[in-house]
């Protein structure tokens, strides 16, 4: 039986995962991730009156776990950026797959349906503001699933190697992958009324999403190259800063999950909606009935 020593996984004296200070009983089946802290109260704003469980913050991470009409869901913020998304993923694995009492793998893989709700920028002309678009596959621009063994094993080699000869791909940068997000929950979500589309996931805002303020961006037409890439009839749809880690980490752990966002930058047309709140709870209240 696999065991982890204080060193891999530390736990705290409360018996909470190290970052997220929850317990393996505060965690729900059913779960969605947001980047900002507050949009979890958004959240449970929708909850069962008197359902709540738990309401614990930590640093950037935020969770509450209650109910919306009867079914079991935590709500857990995971910030800006792949690299918190690597420690959600983990403890949240842990939590549910890793008894903490003794330190050892659970006998039965527990796995968890993970939905991302957050905002993004469109990269096509037919692409409007306020869009709910759900990422069919994520690209990484992040590198983090290149440090997990099997890297290769869930990614879509074809297209990444596509998408690095066409877009003239930085070489010292690390190198993109490909994941597919899980199809039944995508359906489910997506319904007849959202857009599916590939969906980057940029490891900053600025130059690795081909913004340029005042230093200049090592291809600077890269906008343009995605925005014109194709492969088996598949096109890049937007850029957001998550669901690549979350996508690869789900299929490597036996999770399931996928990503939907809410378009608030249109950027062939250079245009941006800063009052985007209301629309992103429109997007909760779908989730949640659907999820």
């Amino acid at each position: 039986m696999k065991s982890f020593p204080a060193s891999q996984l530390i736990i705290n004296a409360d018996g909470s995962a190290f970052h997220l200070h929850i317990r393996p009983e505060h965690l729900a089946d059913k779960v969605i991730l947001v980047g900002d802290q507050d949009r979890v109260n958004m959240v449970a704003s929708f909850f069962d009156e008197g359902s709540v469980e738990c309401d614990i913050r930590s640093r950037e991470f935020h969770t509450i776990t209650g109910r919306y009409h009867g079914k079991r869901i935590s709500c857990v913020s995971t910030g800006i950026g792949t690299d918190n998304c690597d420690i959600v993923m983990n403890e949240l694995d842990a939590l549910a797959n890793i008894d903490f009492a003794t330190r050892t793998e659970r006998p039965e893989h527990r796995s968890l349906e993970i939905v991302r709700i957050g905002t993004c920028g469109a990269m096509q002309d037919d692409i409007p503001l306020g869009t709910f678009l759900v990422s069919r596959k994520s690209i990484g621009f992040d590198g983090v699933l290149a440090f997990y063994e099997g890297r290769d094993t869930v990614c879509d080699l074809g297209f990444e190697q596509a998408l690095v000869d066409f877009i003239h791909y930085p070489a010292k940068a690390a190198r993109p992958y490909v994941v597919s997000a899980n199809p039944e929950l995508v359906d489910r979500i997506a319904g007849t009324d959202m857009m599916q589309g590939c969906t980057i996931a940029a490891n900053g805002f600025y130059g690795p999403q081909g913004r340029v303020l005042r230093v200049g961006l090592a291809v600077p037409d890269i906008n343009e190259r995605i925005s014109a890439f194709r492969y088996e009839g598949q096109r890049i749809t937007n850029y957001e800063m998550e669901g690549s880690c979350i996508a690869g980490l789900s299929l490597h752990m036996g999770h399931r999950a996928m990503t939907v966002c809410c378009v608030i930058a249109q950027r062939k047309a250079e245009a941006a909606n800063t009052d985007y709140k209301p629309r992103i709870k429109q997007l909760v209240n779908v989730v949640l009935d659907r999820i």
